[in-house]
């Protein structure tokens, strides 16, 4: 979902709207959206709006246009609006687990944790084996001092995939606010295997050793 497209295709795609009468007033739904897809993995989150809300001008019912919109949103840091589009998703499908998964994550950046699991929880009724929605609720519990819940957490995203890295942070992070400080340094290990780059897991794994007086 993340992922970059080549920027040659981008030119190519705006070379067309700007140069070819008609064209965007000839567009689809589902062309307007994949431009907004194109424009959001190229970081111009504004301009995928817009082209978001031209699909939803054809299809207001278009599920993947709101259910994009509200990532952009969130990204903007515009919370409160991410929101209204998850829920107007959830309108139309109570039992879309990328709404309730989406909505969760915006409720946990305006610090309503609480909201936020049982966001996440919806979203696992759905689908148990989200590994993200598992990782993040047990973000969700941590913020709430609830380490022990937290750790479950983890656990069932590590259970689902072994290589999440950010998973074995989460659960590293964990343990060290337990003073568990080894078990600690053993996951930020596993996750510095899976991302070597890892930089919040290097500097956690120095301060856990330096209370263990190891470093």
């Amino acid at each position: 979902m993340r992922n970059f497209i080549p920027t040659s295709g981008l030119i190519l795609a705006l070379t067309v709207l700007f140069i070819i009468p008609g064209v965007a007033s000839a567009l689809t739904a589902e062309e307007w959206f994949n431009r907004g897809v194109d424009y959001f993995k190229a970081g111009d989150y504004e301009e995928a709006i817009e082209c978001f809300d031209k699909a939803l001008e054809i299809d207001p019912d278009y599920i993947k246009a709101l259910n994009y919109k509200g990532y952009t949103l969130d990204d903007l840091g515009k919370y409160e609006e991410a929101i209204e589009c998850y829920d107007k998703v959830l309108e139309i499908d109570l039992d879309n687990v990328h709404a309730w998964y989406n909505k969760g994550f915006t409720l946990a950046n305006l610090s309503k944790y609480e909201e936020a699991i049982e966001c996440y929880d919806r979203a696992l009724e759905i689908n148990p084996d989200f590994a993200y929605a598992w990782y993040n609720k047990g973000n969700a519990i941590l913020h709430l001092g609830e380490y022990e819940e937290a750790l479950e957490c983890y656990d069932k995203a590590l259970e689902i995939d072994p290589d999440y890295a950010g998973a074995w942070y989460g659960k590293g992070f964990t343990l060290n606010n337990l003073g568990k400080y080894e078990e600690a340094i053993e996951c930020y290990d596993r996750a510095l295997e899976i991302n070597p780059e890892f930089e919040k897991a290097l500097k956690k794994k120095a301060e856990a050793l330096e209370k263990l007086g190891k470093e």
